[in-house]
């Protein structure tokens, strides 16, 4: 029995996960990127859509992220949308409860979204942290860098274009 305790105490891996997203117009062509770094090890991801929003895209992020892992993991995310990060640390839950609608009785929006970030969340042990967008936080420059340029060229890292 300590052998199998010992196995389900191994501590996991420590990830940093940056994140943004980009939007021209919105609704318009969008981007969204992620940095992520473990161990030294840096990765960066980035993605576009053709019509979307920028909170579609900052959700986006988020999720591709947490997609690029392969088992579950410690992961501290860093986003400056505070649309994501009050409404997964704040909100989900009540909308879960109401059957995924607002204190308004309206659906809530980009729900296919919030659901499945819902459940790549509950596959690790995330910490969420507020940064200020454009500030002074290298990944998030990096992000929103790499957002920009997915939006305006429609590119994303594994090589191909939308549309």
């Amino acid at each position: 029995m300590q052998k199998i305790d010992s196995i389900l105490q191994e501590p996991k891996a420590e990830y940093k996960l940056s994140t943004d997203g980009a939007c021209i117009g919105n609704p318009g062509p969008g981007g969204w990127a992620c940095v992520l770094r473990v161990d030294g090890h840096v990765d960066e991801l980035f993605g576009c859509a053709p019509h979307t929003t920028n909170s579609r895209m900052e959700l986006q992020a988020v999720i591709e992220g947490l997609k690029s892992l392969n088992e579950p993991c410690s992961v501290a995310v860093s986003t400056d949308s505070q649309y994501v990060q009050l409404g997964i640390t704040k909100w989900v839950e009540m909308w879960k409860a109401a059957g995924w609608r607002r204190s308004d009785r309206r659906a809530v929006l980009n729900q296919d979204l919030w659901r499945e970030l819902d459940e790549r969340i509950a596959l690790h042990t995330v910490r969420w942290k507020w940064v200020k967008g454009h500030a002074d936080d290298p990944d998030n420059l990096r992000c929103h860098h790499l957002a920009n340029r997915a939006a305006r060229q429609q590119i994303s890292s594994s090589g191909s274009r939308s549309g």
